[in-house]
């Protein structure tokens, strides 16, 4: 029998962080995730007094989940979601996994513990009209209208993450072919076609409004080639992204429609509407599995009741 080495839990934290970042290659956002859970694990572990890994059975595990599903607000309230929970003991799976399969530990106490059902909703798309009045939200034509005007067109247009569209290089720019090169989860790269309006908005961006965000001194940008800058030419961040497509929302009464994804979500919902085959979609957006897309093949009951009295032959014949 191989015998186990012998280390704290929080030397075995240690060295998983490393795995995560090194060997998986985690984007930030995924990396900072997996801490945040593993950190909230070893703190429950604190509690209990265990400070040795292999001191940890599956009741331990089960006895985290159930610790989670019992934290509340000053309501009364759930304060971790289902979903939340169910992350959470991802990472401890994959923290114990990787010290089973380095020889760190003997067993998985992870193993056999269920995870709480997650209930699966169907992603908030905008219908076509209500993306139409989110892409003409910004008028104007000075240098931020116009990055802010490129920004939303290439979101819907390409169906990329938030993430992935700050993070493009004018390298990752074919428009003359009408694609663009896009880093997803994982460092995975894609090929993602880009539509005439979008190319259109992006080119003049680049054209007339990029220029003027760059600052008058080289040495103040930091990333030269980013194409989406911020207002002192360095590269835009995620949040203020995020907080231009909020804007643009409630200057057109979407406010309470919009989340991070709903641009990638109505792309996504439309292509498949209109035909798209559904790996086409998966290669698109950057899924890993087909079935990871198909929540956008679900039909609405809106949409159902509108085909069904549409092709039914009895359906609105009177009795």
């Amino acid at each position: 029998m191989t015998a186990v080495r012998a280390s704290s839990l929080d030397e075995l934290l240690a060295e998983h962080d490393v795995w995560l970042t090194v060997e998986r290659g985690l984007a930030p956002n995924s990396l900072a995730a997996y801490r945040r859970d593993l950190r909230r694990y070893r703190e429950f572990l604190a509690a209990r007094g265990t400070t040795e890994a292999a001191a940890i059975g599956e009741a331990t595990v089960v006895a985290y989940v159930s610790h989670l599903q019992s934290l509340t607000d000053d309501d009364g309230r759930s304060l971790l979601a289902p979903s939340s929970i169910a992350r959470a003991l991802v990472a401890v799976r994959s923290f114990h996994r990787f010290c089973v399969a380095e020889g760190l530990l003997a067993a998985d106490p992870s193993d056999n513990v269920g995870s709480p059902r997650v209930p699966q909703g169907l992603p908030k798309a905008l219908d076509e009209a209500e993306v139409d009045a989110l892409l003409g939200a910004v008028l104007g034509d000075s240098p931020t209208q116009r990055r802010d005007r490129a920004m939303l067109e290439v979101l819907y247009a390409t169906g990329i993450r938030i993430s992935e569209l700050v993070g493009l290089d004018i390298g990752d720019l074919m428009l003359d072919d009408a694609v663009v090169r896009v880093l997803g989860k994982g460092s995975k790269e894609r090929i993602v076609p880009i539509g005439r309006s979008a190319c259109s908005a992006l080119g003049t961006y680049l054209d007339k409004g990029r220029p003027a965000l760059r600052p008058t001194a080289p040495r103040r940008m930091t990333e030269p080639g980013a194409v989406f800058l911020n207002a002192r030419g360095g590269r835009i961040s995620r949040q203020a992204c995020w907080k231009i497509v909020r804007l643009a929302a409630a200057r057109v009464g979407l406010a309470d429609r919009i989340s991070p994804h709903v641009l990638r979500h109505s792309c996504a919902t439309h292509m498949l509407e209109h035909g798209a085959d559904i790996r086409v979609v998966q290669e698109l957006l950057g899924h890993a599995s087909v079935s990871t897309t198909q929540v956008y093949t679900r039909v609405s009951p809106e949409r159902l009741r509108a085909v069904y009295e549409a092709a039914h032959p009895r359906a609105r014949r009177a009795p």
